[in-house]
Formats: C-alpha cells, structure tokens, sequence
C-alpha cells in the first residue's frame, strides 16, 4: 500500500472501528477493478472486500466481549440466508453503487442489530432511513463514476446468495474479519 493510500485509508477509518457486513464474493470479479483504482476503502490492501454493511459503524472493536459476540448470534439468530440480485448501478453524491434487490432482508438485518444496541445508529445515525448498498466508488470524481457506470452496466446482473453476516474490525492498517455469524438456511 502507498503512503497515500495509508493515509486515505486511515483518515477514513480510525483504529478499531468496526462493521457488520454481507459479503458478496460473487460481486468481487464484477467491481474489484473499479473498487481497487476509485475506492480508497477497497485500495491497495485496506482488506474490505465487496459487501453490503447491516451495520457501520458498529461497537468500538474494544467494547466487543463474549457477551457483545452472544448478542449479535441471538439478533441474527431469527433470520435466514437470502438470495440477491444486483440488476443496476444508481449513486449517492460522490458515490457509485450496485443496488441489491430485494433490499428487505438487509433491512431485517440491520433492523435486528439496532434494536439490540438502540444506540449504535447506521452511519452514525447521519441517514434515517439508510439505503443498502454495495459500494463501487467513492469520493471519487464525476467521469471516474460515469466510465466506471458505463463499464457496469453491461456486466449486470449478477446474483448472489447471503449466508453469513461477518464483524469486521480496522487495525489502523487494514480491515481484518473478527467473527462470522452464519444465517440459518430455510426449513432448518
């Protein structure tokens, strides 16, 4: 990673910082080429891979104990794994993104955590009602969202299935997987 990068990186994510995502692997082929040249959160080693965030930010990674873990299983202990469909790019200012569709069983998701922590608001409780999304680029420059849009839109739609929800932690350096809290498959 340049010292640039380091220094993108770490001024967007303290240290200890912390998330509550959905991987979508499947996404990784379709995105890592944009991700990696205009999103400094998914450049040159910052560990974050293509997701949807239930929830971030999330408990600072030292609040996060045997009891913190406990509850986080029990939220999401209810809910099942969900399959997705990624049909079109749409933006936030300064922002790319893949849509996921439905949207609902995210919002579940996140709705279960934040009523366990009523504290702990998406976004820093910035957005009311956030919009679930897998981030392409950010603040990155209007052409760089249009070529990367164009470029999209002709590798759409992927698919992909949500087994797991995974809290993911900041070192300072790189984001780094601290726990993996598997979705129950329907009929179990």
């Amino acid at each position: 990673m340049t010292d640039t990068a380091d220094d993108t990186t770490s001024s967007m994510f303290p240290a200890g910082r912390t998330a509550l995502i959905v991987r979508i692997p499947e996404a990784e082929p379709v995105v890592r080429g944009w991700r990696d040249r205009i999103d400094p959160a998914a450049r040159a080693g910052a560990g974050v891979p293509a997701h949807v965030s239930v929830l971030y930010p999330f408990l600072q990674e030292d609040l996060i104990d045997a009891p913190v873990l406990a509850g986080i299983a029990a939220a999401l202990s209810p809910h099942h794994a969900f399959d997705l469909r990624f049909e079109r790019t749409d933006r936030f200012p300064g922002m790319l993104y893949l849509a996921p569709e439905p949207d609902a069983p995210l919002r579940r998701l996140t709705r279960a955590i934040t009523e366990r922590w009523p504290d702990v608001r998406p976004y820093g409780g910035r957005y009311p009602d956030p919009v679930p999304h897998l981030t392409v680029a950010q603040r990155a420059a209007e052409a760089d969202l249009d070529a990367a849009e164009a470029d999209l839109g002709g590798r759409l739609p992927l698919t992909a299935r949500a087994r797991t929800v995974d809290l993911v932690a900041y070192d300072g350096t790189a984001w780094h997987e601290r726990a993996s809290f598997a979705l129950g498959e329907p009929g179990e």
